[in-house]
């Protein structure tokens, strides 16, 4: 029999194939927002053809071991686009990812925000037990699980479920945006991974990449969940929502991280 991690590794190869994909395959496992699919249902930016912004200095968000222990703290995993396009990126279908803004409206509300550029074809398993060290870290340096929240965008959102699944910390805060392509929870499921903590499900109701969470909160109930919502948004640009920082998605996810 393969042993669990081999599994993983075979879930995430398969997942990953999509992402690389066009994305039109309906039996895929996972989403990608880089990829051109039409969105009946969507609003389409005013122009395609925007020219991206200038890179930034992300490593101001590099996550750090000295802490101060009475901050909150936020880690941020942005979508595939940036994977695959580096910073800036640009969707035809979407517009830019505006990631820096993103980064500096939620460091706007007190956070100590983490993020980094993840590299091309990133290994999201591996990648999630990175942040999961990271997240230990904190904890072990006295910061209170109910003050750490990690968000997660898209493929960003996948990597978030594993993070969840391997901290198994009841206390902490987690937020999956755009992420539950039925097909990818059956994933889930058939792998085992069960949610902990306190998980956020967002998405918009236009969105054909995503869905609902629920299943698999029903799935983790029980067994290391201890609280969990879903907001579904009425924005109508589906999976283009994470490119924005927009207050829709933005007030949330700030609220469930404990901030007024």
């Amino acid at each position: 029999m393969l042993s669990k991690y081999c599994r993983y590794a075979i879930i995430f190869f398969l997942i990953a194939s999509f992402f690389a994909g066009c994305g039109g395959n309906q039996n895929a496992t996972s989403i990608s927002e880089s990829t051109s699919i039409p969105q009946a249902s969507s609003i389409a930016p005013s122009s395609t053809t925007q020219q991206p912004s200038p890179v930034f200095d992300i490593s101001k968000y590099a996550f750090r071991e000295s802490v101060d222990s009475t901050k909150p703290y936020l880690f941020y995993l942005h979508g595939k686009i940036i994977e695959d396009q580096g910073i800036p990126a640009v969707s035809p279908d979407y517009g830019e990812y505006e990631y820096q803004a993103i980064l500096e409206k939620l460091s706007s509300y007190g956070f100590v925000v983490f993020s980094e550029q993840r590299a091309k074809n990133t290994d999201g398993i591996a990648y999630a037990r990175r942040i999961a060290e990271q997240v230990t870290a904190l904890l072990d340096a006295g910061v209170p699980a109910e003050n750490i929240t990690v968000v997660g965008a898209s493929q960003g959102a996948w990597i978030t479920v594993y993070v969840s699944h391997f901290l198994e910390n009841e206390k902490l805060n987690f937020v999956i945006m755009a992420i539950c392509h039925p097909d990818t929870v059956e994933a889930f499921k058939q792998d085992q991974i069960i949610l902990y903590g306190n998980v956020l499900s967002i998405y918009d109701h236009a969105d054909e990449l995503a869905g609902s969470c629920q299943e698999l909160f029903s799935f983790s109930g029980g067994k290391g969940i201890s609280k969990h919502e879903e907001v579904v948004l009425n924005v109508g640009t589906g999976h283009g929502i994470l490119y924005e920082p927009l207050d829709e998605w933005i007030t949330p996810v700030i609220q469930w991280a404990g901030k007024p």
